[in-house]
């Protein structure tokens, strides 16, 4: 019984997280105003999504945006994980503890605190608070995801590729670069991911006239009347298919470098 319990349980939280997407995605093949209303099997939605100009400017606004947040906050976490992992001493240890700060903060106060400190130094709201704000939420996650493969790395490669004459930039970019570069990747997706369905942020820090997914998606639902509103179901599908996409072809990558490691 605890057993058929427990399947239960696990298949309702299952059906409670995926059923409303299913729903989304099949009434993206109808051009409906509402879900619940089939009008019969169409694109139209996907039409509109691509031909609509205000819709493909967000969409490629909202993806140059995550693409450039994710770099940096990339290229800073990673620097910083090395930073943290090979100073052993308090500085180190009160670095990596700041960095922690906003992983369990609430998003509400980070982004406030950062409306705040550019109100302060008089920075306006434009493209470039926008990005400092994306790059501060994604930043420390990164450091999350590059401090455990750091770990896990033979500690004694790097010095020995000092010891055979390469430079400390040289053993870093060719020796612990290579090693840790599956959570410098792991950091990269998870940047991205999280600096395109940011809100909280990007409303606080955004020029007025720019719209990224998040934001659009919230004006739309605020205003019923807007007509783009049901074309957001296919773009729900699209993204869906590329994330499913994305975790079969890091599942398969995982699974082959598994099965090299056993030989």
């Amino acid at each position: 019984m605890k057993k058929v319990f427990s399947g239960c349980y696990l298949v309702l939280a299952l059906a409670f997280i995926y059923v409303p997407i299913f729903v989304l995605v099949l009434y993206s093949f109808t051009n409906s105003k509402i879900i619940g209303d089939w009008n019969g099997f169409s694109l139209k939605l996907y039409e509109k999504l691509f031909t609509d100009e205000k819709l493909t400017k967000m969409i490629l606004d909202t993806l140059f945006l995550a693409i450039v947040a994710g770099f940096i906050s990339t290229l800073l976490g990673t620097l910083g994980a090395i930073g943290i992992f090979y100073n052993k001493g308090w500085f180190g240890k009160s670095v990596k503890n700041a960095s922690q700060i906003n992983v369990i903060n609430a998003e509400i106060v980070t982004a406030i605190s950062l409306a705040l400190t550019f109100a302060l130094i008089g920075i306006n709201r434009s493209y470039a608070s926008l990005i400092i704000g994306h790059v501060a939420l994604c930043t420390p996650f990164v450091v999350l995801s590059v401090i455990p493969k750091l770990k896990q790395m033979d500690g004694s490669l790097y010095e020995a590729a000092l010891d055979l004459g390469a430079t400390p930039g040289k053993a870093l970019w060719q020796v612990v670069l290579p090693e840790i570069m599956p959570g410098v990747f792991s950091g990269f997706m998870l940047a991205l991911t999280l600096s395109l369905d940011d809100y909280m942020i990007t409303a606080y820090t955004r020029p007025y006239e720019f719209d990224t997914i998040s934001t659009y998606v919230y004006s739309a639902v605020k205003n019923q009347k807007n007509s783009a509103l049901p074309a957001l179901r296919a773009l729900t599908t699209i993204i869906v298919i590329i994330m499913i996409i994305v975790v079969i072809i890091m599942n398969i990558q995982a699974s082959k470098k598994l099965q090299n490691n056993k030989k």
